[in-house]
């Protein structure tokens, strides 16, 4: 490649930076460029408007540059500015572009001091530039100032990040040298992007406001922090210099003088100063472009045939086609019904980490919530034994029985029967809520046809209502049925003369030791006095219920052993928003500590009842209703 190839190398980029901002997206290529970073009031501008040898930029105390400013300098014979905004208008004098710069940026921003990442594109035609291309971002600040919003130091870091950490993009990072440059804002940023310091370039200005007797010698050899592409020094005009509208190129001139007669700069002054870092930029850039030339043209040919065969599927396309129309349709409902499958199977491509769902959920409430509810029925061993006591005289009316009669058994059986109704019907609602929760989420792949999203879900639903009334009606003919014929042939009916044994037989059947049935976070409610509340990590097996201080389950803080440990309820305090429940011994011994019972809190009733169905799982009972206690 010939020189005159390398000089159309940066106006070849410069086109297509244009395409990609006229059609206002970046295509995902990310494009060879310059971005230039430092703090606020760093001189990031100054040295922009020395390459141009023009006043052009906004000036300011605060932030000035609230968006993007990508500009490309061509170097042309007659001189003029142009913005990609304003289409074949040129701005002749740089008081304009700079009026034009601000109006654009309020146009986007608002007059306030927020910053938007939507860059300004502007080309500028000059004899005495070479061809460059810059992106100047807003100054890294640290506090808010006026109506700036609160975190628009964050913002700025944002923004910062979306250019410079492609690795295409090279970093032109602009430090005062009348700071510290270990505090430096550009080159921590980009040594977080660019560690090895392979895409850095560092820019030191403001050297002749360094105090009296210090010097910044270290930093410009790169001997202090050293860079690939090492440090070049400039010295801008002062606040009072731009207000007085000191000519540039007088500037430029007192630049050169400075490095020449400075003893610390003077064996270096060669390889300082604006026109040399207008040099170097140009050559780095133009060598970077040809670094990442191949790969980028090798990404946009992949990209161009993607595209060319999207194209090709719409050639014959025709908008009012009724079949494609028909075809969408039914495949966005054919994948609804797989997707729903998928959640009560189990087989999803996206399997929830975080929480419960789907047929999982239902699964839970089948082998868990289910059985818990059927424990929940009261049963006063008292009261029943009055009730069958009643049954059996009222059976024999005026007569004075020899047998117990079947008429009292089964009147008794029977009461204790119709409670089922209850848990089956709340399991069936359950089921029901979880069902349709499902059908909601996957529905959330139509939110692009809100009437459909909407149609597809009442239809789904008034289905599974639908459903749901002939379950209940199913569940509670079935328990009618029982109702109806007691069958003491059955094998499973347990007759008086085998039911010690069975009785026996069953509280001899352990779980498996140390099964673990369930893990999760739970918060010991103790009082101030005592220590205060604090949140653990519970273990519940088949024997013991063990807590951590966390996850990793290596600090154990207690094993309390199941046996004779039941659960009672306790009532939510008056300030506290967390649901609460207990464990305590039947044999009225302290369970932890000197505490006669642990009071467990959790964030909602439903993980309340979850864990009591995890319990009875383990074995740990409800306790049956207070008065049996009295």
């Amino acid at each position: 490649m010939g020189n005159r190839g390398m000089e159309d190398l940066i106006p070849l980029i410069n086109k297509l930076q244009d395409a990609f901002s006229s059609i206002g997206q970046s295509c995902n290529l990310d494009l060879p460029q310059i971005a230039v970073v430092g703090g606020q009031s760093a001189g990031k501008s100054s040295v922009l408007e020395n390459f141009v040898g023009r006043d052009f930029l906004p000036r300011g105390s605060g932030i000035v540059t609230r968006r993007p400013l990508i500009l490309q300098l061509v170097n042309n014979k007659a001189e003029y500015a142009e913005f990609l905004h304003c289409k074949g208008k040129k701005f002749v004098d740089f008081e304009e572009v700079r009026a034009e710069i601000e109006a654009e940026t309020d146009r986007i921003t608002g007059s306030n001091k927020g910053i938007s990442p939507i860059p300004i594109n502007l080309r500028v035609y000059s004899p005495h530039v070479l061809n460059l291309t810059l992106i100047d971002l807003p100054g890294m600040t640290k506090v808010a100032v006026g109506d700036q919003p609160v975190d628009i130091e964050h913002q700025i870091r944002d923004m910062l990040l979306q250019f410079i950490t492609k690795e295409s993009c090279l970093i032109l990072a602009v430090t005062p040298a009348n700071t510290d440059l270990a505090n430096s804002d550009a080159l921590k940023i980009a040594k977080e992007v660019d560690p090895q310091g392979l895409r850095t370039i560092g820019v030191i200005t403001k050297l002749d406001l360094m105090d009296e007797g210090t010097d910044a010698k270290d930093i410009l050899e790169n001997k202090l922090l050293p860079l690939r592409r090492g440090y070049i020094g400039v010295v801008n005009r002062s606040q009072k210099d731009i207000d007085g509208k000191k000519d540039i190129r007088a500037a430029l001139a007192a630049e050169r003088k400075f490095f020449l007669s400075h003893p610390a700069y003077r064996h270096i002054a060669e390889r300082m100063g604006t026109p040399h870092l207008q040099k170097t930029l140009n050559q780095q850039l133009t060598n970077h472009i040809r670094d990442t030339l191949p790969g980028l043209r090798s990404k946009l040919q992949s990209q161009l045939l993607s595209l060319e065969k999207e194209v090709e599927e719409y050639k014959n396309f025709r908008p009012d086609d009724p079949t494609r129309k028909t075809k969408a349709l039914l495949q966005m409902v054919q994948q609804f019904g797989v997707d729903f499958e998928k959640c009560i199977e189990g087989s999803g491509d996206q399997v929830d980490t975080n929480e419960l769902s789907g047929g999982a959920k239902i699964n839970r409430i089948f082998h868990e919530r289910f059985p818990f509810e059927l424990v929940k029925i009261v049963f006063d061993e008292k009261e029943l034994r009055r009730e069958i006591s009643h049954a059996i005289k009222n059976v024999h009316g005026v007569r004075t029985g020899l047998f117990t009669p079947d008429l009292a058994f089964e009147a008794i059986v029977k009461k204790q029967i119709v409670k089922l109704k209850t848990p089956c019907l709340k399991c069936i609602d359950l089921v029901i809520q979880e069902l349709i929760n499902t059908v909601r989420q996957c529905t959330n792949k139509l939110n692009s046809y809100p009437r459909l999203r909407e149609e597809t879900e009442r239809i789904v639903t008034t289905h599974v209502r639908e459903r749901e009334g002939k379950t209940k009606d199913q569940v509670l003919l079935l328990i009618d049925i029982e109702l109806s014929y007691i069958n003491t042939n059955h094998e499973d009916f347990i007759g008086f003369a085998n039911a010690q044994q069975r009785n026996t037989a069953a509280n001899k059947k352990r779980a498996i030791p140390n099964q673990v049935i369930r893990k999760g976070w739970l918060t010991i409610n103790i009082s101030i006095m005592k220590g205060g509340s604090k949140e653990y990590w519970f273990v519940l097996t088949a024997e013991s219920l063990s807590w951590y201080k966390d996850e990793e389950e290596k600090e154990k803080k207690y094993m309390l052993p199941l046996d004779n440990l039941k659960i009672r309820d306790v009532e939510k305090g008056f300030m506290s928003t967390k649901h609460i429940f207990a464990i305590f011994n039947t044999e009225q011994r302290n369970v932890y500590k000197d505490l006669r019972q642990i009071e467990l809190a959790c964030d909602s009733q439903e993980d309340v009842d979850s864990w009591k169905a995890s319990f009875l799982r383990a074995g740990v009972y409800p306790e049956k209703d207070q008065c049996s206690h009295y």
